[in-house]
C-alpha cells in the first residue's frame, strides 16, 4: 500500500510517499480500509519530534481517520462494511490502518469521510472544553481565541450548539466569511485595543474563554473574563507558554482550567464514546463539521507546511480514496 513515512524528525520534509507492507491485524484488531484523514497539529509536532509521544522512525503519522471496515475477528463491534472513525495516533496517512476495536466509533449519519476526518481530535477537544471543563451553560458567551484554526471553527460549532453566544477573536485576515458560517456571532480582530472591542459587544467580559493559541495575548485576553467566569487552556500553538497573575484570578474570583484532551483520555478511556454521542446528536440537529481544505496523500508535506506557516483557515483533510 501506499504511504507517507517520516524518516527523520525534521518536520514535513522528513516524509516520503513510499509503497510499504500491507498492516497485518494483530489478535483482535480490526483493519480499516482508510478513506480520508485529518490534518492536526500533533501530526505536525510529531513530525518534528516535539510531541508528547514520539515514536521512533521510521513511523506513518496521522491521527484522525474516517474509512471503511475490511475485516473483523469474529465477536467485534464492527463487521466489514461498517463506516467508522478511528483514533489512530499514528498510520492514518496510508491506505489501511489496524487498529483495536476501542479504537473505533461509528461514522455519523449523514457526514462524508472528509467531514469524519475532520470531526476527530478537534470536536471532541471542542465539547471537552466546553462542556466537562468550563460546564458551558446556555446563554453564556464564550469567547474563542485563535478562532480560524480547526480547534477555534470546532469550538464556535459546538458552542452554539450548546446555546451559547459565541465571540471570534482572530489575528488572520480574511476569515470573517469562514467564522460567520461557523457560527460566530460577533468578530473581533486580535490588535491594538482588541479588548476595548470586545467590551463593545461584551460589557461584562466573557464567560468562557477558549484559548488554544496561548502566547503573548494571555494576559490581555484573561482580563476579558467575566467574574466568574472560566478562562480554559487548550494548547500553546502560538508557541509561548503564558503564566498567570493570581491576583487578578483571586479578586474577579474566575477560574483558569486546562483542557487537555489527549491526557484525560488515557485515565478515562470512556470519554470518547461518550463525546461522540452527544457530538452525534449535534450533529443530527444540525451541526455540519467543516473541511475547508483538502489535499492529496502525496500533498502531506505541503499541507503540514502549510499548517505550520498558517496558510489554512478552518480544517484541512488528506483524502486518501474516493
Amino acid at each position: 500500500m501506499k504511504a507517507q513515512v517520516l524518516t527523520a524528525e525534521t518536520g514535513p520534509a522528513g516524509l516520503e510517499l513510499t509503497d510499504v507492507a500491507d498492516p497485518a491485524p494483530a489478535d483482535g484488531q480490526v483493519l480499516v480500509d482508510i478513506k480520508s484523514c485529518g490534518v492536526c497539529f500533533p501530526d505536525l509536532l510529531m513530525s518534528q519530534g516535539k510531541y508528547q509521544l514520539r515514536m521512533p522512525t521510521p513511523f506513518t503519522p496521522g491521527t484522525e481517520v474516517a474509512g471503511v471496515v475490511r475485516e473483523a475477528p469474529a465477536g467485534s463491534s464492527v463487521k466489514a462494511g461498517d463506516k467508522v472513525l478511528v483514533a489512530s495516533i499514528v498510520g492514518g496517512f496510508a491506505e489501511q490502518v489496524a487498529a483495536a476495536p476501542e479504537q473505533l466509533l461509528p461514522l455519523p449519519e449523514g457526514l462524508t469521510f472528509d467531514q469524519g476526518a475532520a470531526m476527530g481530535i478537534n470536536y471532541q477537544t471542542a465539547l471537552f472544553a466546553l462542556k466537562l471543563r468550563a460546564q458551558t451553560a446556555p446563554g453564556e458567551i464564550v469567547g474563542v481565541l485563535g478562532a480560524a484554526g480547526g480547534v477555534g471553527t470546532a469550538s464556535i460549532m459546538v458552542a452554539k450548539a450548546m446555546g451559547a453566544k459565541v465571540i471570534a477573536i482572530v489575528h488572520r485576515k480574511g476569515a470573517e466569511e469562514l467564522l460567520r458560517s461557523a457560527g460566530a456571532d460577533e468578530i473581533v480582530a486580535l490588535e491594538d485595543g482588541w479588548g476595548d472591542k470586545l467590551r463593545e459587544v461584551a460589557p461584562e467580559g466573557v464567560d468562557v474563554m477558549i484559548d488554544p493559541s496561548g502566547g503573548e495575548v494571555f494576559d490581555e485576553a484573561l482580563r476579558q473574563v467575566a467574574p466568574d467566569g472560566r478562562y480554559v487552556v487548550i494548547g500553546f500553538a502560538a508557541g509561548g507558554i503564558p503564566t498567570v497573575k493570581l491576583n487578578r484570578v483571586l479578586f474577579r474570583n474566575i477560574s483558569v482550567v486546562g483542557a487537555a484532551w489527549g491526557e484525560y483520555v488515557r485515565t478515562h478511556p470512556g470519554v470518547p464514546e461518550m463525546l461522540h454521542d452527544e457530538l452525534a446528536e449535534m450533529i443530527a440537529a444540525g451541526l455540519q463539521p467543516q473541511v475547508n481544505v483538502t489535499y492529496s496523500l502525496d500533498e502531506l508535506p505541503k499541507a503540514l507546511t502549510d499548517l505550520a506557516e498558517g496558510r489554512i483557515l478552518g480544517k484541512a483533510v488528506v483524502k486518501i480514496a474516493d
